[in-house]
């Protein structure tokens, strides 16, 4: 996410972080990187320039020229104008405080308007609330099906009329059948087109004035850069949306779309698309986006996805084997690497830890490997891997499509982490800074 503007920002910092003093002209070179940077990540130009000269205005007053660290107090503005560029602070979907929430997903077709129907519904789900899911595209069976498909795998109905209804009628009728079952928020996804059209427009401007929804919002393709920011103005200054949700942005390597939309459209980005699977619909905070982007990691979602996916009682076990000096077992470290894929893809992970984004590769490969090799491991095996002689060792590379050096690596790991966790207990802070230093794979702080 954002690989080429991150590695791009960081070394015009690192440039800025090298000098003692700043003159005007060192920040004109810095802002010209910068400029470079933005535009080569397909950032409306307009809003490049708006960026830079902000930048300038107070780069160049009294806080930044009289610093002792004025390269640090450039990067701490450049921070809080991309975090103002993106909206400041995260905005939350609306909820009607009167009747069902009402919520009409429009876009071109492709941009994953279905998808996040579903990432939708299940996320209110979780919540507790009873989402009715609205298949309002009457031109296109597959799009009905797909809608089917997704509300059958969440155990979540979907509405539907089939063809021969027009996209308000089918809406208009949706809201009545969830006022009369109980169901709340309806999701809404309408037609798409190839392209912005009138029929396409005036649909979902006569479904806004029938049904009156609780939330117009437009759903973007966030690797299409700025045709997304195109079409989201034009969509904006027909329907006059309420938001964005940002599809794909695990996939965006440049990020045009999140740091122009809300300056073009006016309009903030609610939710982001961080992935394929259902669950990975995020909520957009502009300032830990902004951390990301610059380089800085983003603390806060990282503790945010732990709390999510870690089992606190399987937590408090493996604390309590360690201080008892048990030993863990590979069942342990299978355990481990099922929690941390629960959180999402480890370079996402990566990227939220400071300083590290950029500069460290994740092999998911390798932990894949792993998890094949203990799952291809006797349940003896796993408590105790001294057993595990050569003829072992072959089996287990045979049956995890892996390499018998490949198991040797897994289990010399194991065998140094759990020699690590012996020489920890007892050993105070001293010990905790040698644990870090020599673990080849360390999951926690």
């Amino acid at each position: 996410m954002f690989e080429n503007l991150t590695g791009r920002l960081q070394s015009a910092f690192k440039k800025l972080r090298s000098r003692g003093r700043l003159s005007e002209a060192d920040i004109d070179d810095a802002l010209r990187d910068v400029r470079l940077a933005m535009l080569e990540a397909d950032v409306n130009y307009r809003v490049v320039r708006k960026f830079t000269e902000d930048i300038k205005t107070r780069a160049i007053g009294q806080e930044v020229m009289r610093s002792l660290t004025p390269g640090q107090q450039v990067i701490k503005i450049v921070n809080e104008e991309m975090t103002s560029l993106m909206g400041s602070t995260a905005s939350k979907i609306a909820i009607a405080s009167d009747g069902p929430t009402i919520l009409v997903l429009a876009g071109l077709q492709g941009s994953g308007k279905t998808t996040v129907a579903g990432k939708l519904a299940r996320r209110y789900s979780r919540e507790g609330r009873h989402p009715l899911l609205v298949a309002a595209d009457p031109y296109r069976p597959a799009a009905i099906t797909q809608l089917e498909v997704l509300g059958k795998s969440l155990d979540i109905p979907v509405f539907s009329m089939g063809s021969d209804n027009s996209p308000v009628k089918i809406c208009q009728a949706a809201v009545k059948h969830a006022i009369k079952n109980g169901r709340d928020p309806v999701i809404i996804d309408t037609a798409g087109r190839l392209h912005i059209d009138e029929q396409l427009m005036e649909e979902v401007a006569e479904i806004k004035r029938q049904i009156k929804p609780t939330e117009v919002l437009f759903v973007a393709d966030a690797m299409t850069g700025q045709d997304a920011v195109n079409v989201a103005k034009e969509f904006n200054d027909r329907l006059n949306i309420d938001g964005v949700i940002l599809t794909k942005l695990d996939g965006d390597a440049r990020g045009g779309a999140a740091l122009s939309i809300k300056a073009v459209t006016g309009k903030p980005i609610k939710l982001v698309g961080v992935g394929e699977k259902l669950d990975a619909l995020e909520e957009f905070y502009p300032d830990r986006m902004a951390s990301r982007i610059l380089g800085m990691g983003d603390v806060l979602t990282l503790i945010e996805k732990a709390e999510a996916a870690i089992d606190e009682e399987r937590a408090r076990e493996l604390e309590k084997k360690i201080v008892e000096q048990r030993g863990l077992t590979l069942d342990d470290f299978l355990d481990q690497l099922q929690q941390i894929k629960k959180m999402g893809s480890l370079d996402q992970l990566v990227g939220m830890i400071p300083g590290i984004s950029g500069n460290f590769q994740v092999d998911e490969e390798q932990l894949k490997r792993s998890e094949a090799m203990i799952r291809s491991m006797t349940i003896q095996e796993r408590r105790n891997p001294r057993i595990i002689n050569g003829s072992r060792r072959m089996r287990i590379a045979k049956g995890s499509g892996t390499t018998v050096q490949d198991v040797n690596r897994l289990l010399k790991q194991f065998s140094q982490m759990n020699r690590m966790m012996r020489q920890l207990t007892g050993t105070g802070k001293k010990g905790m800074r040698k644990f870090k230093r020599g673990f080849p794979f360390s999951f926690n702080n």
